[in-house]
């Protein structure tokens, strides 16, 4: 069995592509990047981030 991948909150997801806060939640209202919701937040998954990265890798 795998380990599940870990959910980052929009802050730490923000950190990691080196940018402010706003631009991982505009993400995820323009449905641009898999996210997970439980209950009131929102989670990225790790895993997302890296599938967004490689897709827009020119």
């Amino acid at each position: 069995m795998t380990p599940p991948d870990p959910l980052l909150t929009t802050a730490q997801a923000a950190e990691l592509l080196g940018t402010t806060e706003r631009f991982p939640r505009r993400l995820i209202a323009e449905r641009r990047i898999a996210f997970v919701k439980l209950g009131r937040h929102v989670r990225i998954p790790a895993s997302a981030i890296a599938e967004s990265i490689t897709a827009r890798t020119v």
